[in-house]
């Protein structure tokens, strides 16, 4: 099956070279809250044998300071599908996603943006917070290519999706994404704001889809 296509409304995939990343690397909350969500989900011993499996022995007792090779995310959310399943690591994944989310409102968007963008009428938040989420998708996406494909509801595409690299999957592998990308336009854009993937490259799609709406 395969993922509708559409022109880009803003892309980081075409990015010049001069400014794109020298590595495919990610920030370090992708580690970060997903091992917390695991340390309460699963215990300590179950997570560390999960981090241990995946290659990511020094993340057992310490985290990561700085970003990471996305190939350590992939290895974890490989390895998280094998342990609990797939519909399971969703879950897990998903509330991971929504603490990054939180984290980047905390620490990440100043506090005079975060007042103007929640005071705009929804359609010109989300605009906005697209371009803003456009300008730094590389800090998430690493070697995938993300675009903007329309603005009310929100529609982004992540090609090349480092979160189910290699994978073959029966449901969407990308609730993190998901998680994420809610947190931001329920407190930025709309309260009641829901954020779905609608295609994954993991089930054969071309592209890795999310649809935000309110």
């Amino acid at each position: 099956m395969s993922a509708p296509s559409a022109a880009p409304l803003a892309s980081h995939g075409d990015a010049d070279a001069s400014t794109a990343p020298v590595t495919a690397r990610i920030g370090p909350n992708a580690i970060i809250q997903m091992r917390e969500v695991l340390l309460e989900a699963l215990g300590r011993r179950e997570t560390g044998r999960i981090l241990v499996q995946a290659g990511l022995e020094p993340y057992v007792f310490a985290v990561p300071e700085a970003m990471v090779d996305e190939r350590e995310v992939v290895a974890l959310h490989a390895v998280l599908r094998a342990a609990v399943g797939e519909a399971r690591a969703a879950d897990l994944g998903f509330e991971a996603g929504l603490r990054t989310g939180r984290y980047l409102l905390a620490h990440r968007i100043p506090a005079p943006a975060r007042w103007v963008l929640a005071r705009l009428p929804a359609r010109l938040a989300s605009r906005l917070l697209l371009k803003a989420v456009a300008r730094h998708s590389w800090t998430f996406a690493g070697s995938g290519a993300f675009s903007v494909l329309a603005t009310a509801p929100a529609r982004v595409r992540i090609g090349g999706c480092p979160l189910v690299s290699g994978a073959r999957l029966a449901l969407p592998g990308c609730a993190f994404y998901a998680g994420t990308f809610e947190a931001l336009w329920r407190a930025l854009v709309h309260p009641r704001a829901r954020c779905r993937q609608t295609a994954c490259e993991g089930r054969g799609d071309d592209a890795c889809l999310f649809e935000i709406s309110w």
